[in-house]
């Protein structure tokens, strides 16, 4: 950055929202986040921001992309190099961000709560935060070595804070992805909350507090059917999106919604916040159970979920799906006898090289059985070796 003729500031270790909040807050022309994600550490790359603290659309990372990989950028085209500088209270401006969007009539004394942060980027402000606001914390995966983040812990395994809310008889448990951004929670029964239910509970809530704009709620196209369900029993416009957080608030700049989320756990409130946001995600679900009085086991039920089995295919390429006229029409195929107690999605990952076959029907072994003969038609087609 500084070779090209720009000024860098660094925030140090800090989950990706708070890049983005600290984007926009300082006027920067842009952040940037080394960052695997919920992935193991050797997926390592690069989030970029704009100026807004909004994420780039695909034209723009696409053009980013093809300046990085082209010719070496001539040195002489920048005389000035540009200087560094350390952000000193990045967590802590973050964590007062945070704390304001807390509502100051309520409290979270006597909440006893598990955090499980992934040995990420939310292990110094996710604590201290719920810690300051009242509540009672143990704390899981908050020693990062750079290696062990989101290993076998966070969003993505939730085994472990499981044992630890049972143990405990803790409210609820909350766990955070690599950098952040997602949140998957757990109930006092040890039973999981998908993004999906959030999502819902977060609806009503906000539905009776009169702060959902055009009663409209965006999802992705991966979202269960049970939650287009749950809107529409609460009276409220469901609007779907490509998988992508992006894509997501792009579809709710659109439609003039203010709510959105991904059943991975991205949720995005946009009166709040440019992006998703874990630390925040909790807090509005946090509130719900608090404004309505009720423990997460009750509340996860404003959304039956439909039995839903995803298998990740490891690839050798990535061929455009309708290419392939031997899976398309296995899908066809299944898409029939299921008719419309179910759903067949067939996607890549946009990080791994892997194939998503994702199936919804009506029981779960009949729903298993249909996701494993698409994984198995897909493995004969562009499986990869060790796949």
């Amino acid at each position: 950055i500084c070779s090209a003729g720009a000024d860098a500031t660094l925030a140090g270790v800090i989950p990706t929202p708070a890049v983005a909040f600290l984007t926009a807050m300082l006027k920067a022309e842009a952040g940037i986040v080394i960052s695997a994600s919920h992935n193991p550490f050797y997926d390592n790359g690069i989030k970029i921001f704009g100026a807004d603290g909004f994420k780039l659309s695909d034209e723009i990372e696409t053009r980013i992309e093809k300046l990085i990989l082209s010719d070496p950028v001539d040195d002489q085209a920048h005389p000035r190099t540009g200087t560094v500088s350390r952000l000193d209270d990045a967590l802590q401006a973050y964590r007062r961000f945070l704390q304001k969007n807390w509502p100051t009539d309520l409290s979270m004394d006597g909440l006893n709560l598990v955090l499980d942060c992934a040995n990420g980027a939310t292990y110094k402000v996710a604590p201290t935060l719920f810690s300051e606001l009242g509540a009672r914390v143990r704390v899981l995966g908050a020693s990062p070595d750079g290696i062990n983040i989101n290993a076998d812990c966070g969003s993505e395994h939730p085994g472990g804070l499981i044992e630890q809310v049972l143990a405990t008889g803790a409210d609820a448990g909350l766990a955070f992805d690599g950098d952040g951004d997602r949140l998957i929670a757990v109930d006092e029964t040890g039973e999981i909350l998908s993004g999906d239910q959030i999502l819902a509970i977060c609806a009503r809530t906000m539905q009776r507090k009169g702060v959902l704009d055009n009663d409209v709620v965006v999802s992705t196209i991966m979202s269960n059917l049970g939650l287009g369900a749950a809107l529409k029993k609460m009276q409220l416009r469901h609007e779907t999106a490509a998988v992508g957080d992006r894509y997501v608030a792009q579809k709710m700049i659109a439609a003039g919604a203010v709510l959105g989320g991904e059943d991975s756990g991205h949720m995005i409130f946009l009166k709040d916040h440019t992006t998703g946001d874990g630390i925040l995600t909790a807090l509005r679900l946090l509130e719900a159970m608090r404004l309505e009085n009720k423990p997460l086991s009750v509340l996860r039920r404003i959304m039956t979920v439909y039995p839903q089995v995803l298998i990740n295919v490891e690839v050798s390429s990535k061929p455009e799906i309708e290419s392939l006229p031997g899976v398309m029409a296995a899908i066809k195929k299944v898409e029939s006898e299921l008719g419309e107690k179910g759903r067949v999605l067939v996607r890549y990952s946009g990080t791994q090289p892997l194939c998503r076959v994702m199936v919804e029907g009506p029981d779960e072994d009949s729903t298993r059985q249909y996701c494993i003969q698409l994984s198995d038609i897909i493995i004969n087609s562009i499986g990869s070796e060790g796949g």
